[in-house]
């Protein structure tokens, strides 16, 4: 169970911090798109991208294990790089939220552009198949720590779909906005850490 709940640690900690994916979920959601389409199609291909990327690592360490060390170094360099990009905003006080109040719109129509934002971003990749996909294949139980990592999105994604509307008074201050980004670049740091200790 050690897997799982590092699953769901690990899992949190990149997917919560503030990045294209989470502005544009919070952005729609605000708007009044369809709530319920954005969160299944964000789970689904976060799901399964964590899904390969754990078992693909898994694989890839059994077959060529000097290869795992590199792909958690890169893990470090990818941590590091999120943790500053979230420190360079809090401190420039750059971070916002641009709501369009519109009308919601046809639920294809939004579940293709989840889709988009969810595949064509390149750190969706980084996170869920190159990070914890190599922190993955370090486990005891890789199975379970890609099981924890998906109940991490679900609740992640179920989340901010759920309360959007309230998030939308909350987050809308940008002073609230740089205190976020200041936490999130303080426990990327740490996870940073941890993971090179581990490598």
């Amino acid at each position: 169970m050690g897997s799982f709940f590092s699953g769901i640690m690990l899992g949190l900690s990149l997917i919560v911090a503030i990045g294209a994916q989470n502005v544009w979920v919070l952005s729609q959601c605000m708007s009044g798109a369809n709530r319920l389409v954005i969160a299944l199609v964000c789970i689904i291909c976060d799901a399964l991208l964590i899904i390969v990327g754990v078992f693909a690592a898994n694989e890839i360490k059994l077959l060529m294990p000097s290869l795992i060390p590199w792909l958690t170094y890169a893990g470090v360099m990818i941590l590091l790089y999120i943790a500053f990009g979230s420190a360079m905003r809090a401190i420039k006080g750059s971070s916002g939220l641009k709501i369009n109040d519109s009308k919601a719109k046809n639920w294809k129509v939004t579940a293709i552009a989840a889709l988009a934002i969810c595949l064509l971003n390149p750190h969706v990749y980084l996170d869920t198949v190159v990070l914890l996909g190599s922190l993955g294949a370090l486990q005891p139980s890789p199975a379970y720590f890609a099981a924890g990592a998906c109940v991490a999105s679900a609740f992640w994604f179920g989340s901010l779909t759920a309360f959007a509307p309230k998030l939308r008074v909350l987050l809308s201050s940008p002073a609230r906005w740089r205190l976020f980004d200041s936490i999130m670049a303080a426990i990327l740091t740490l996870m940073a850490i941890q993971l090179w200790t581990m490598a």
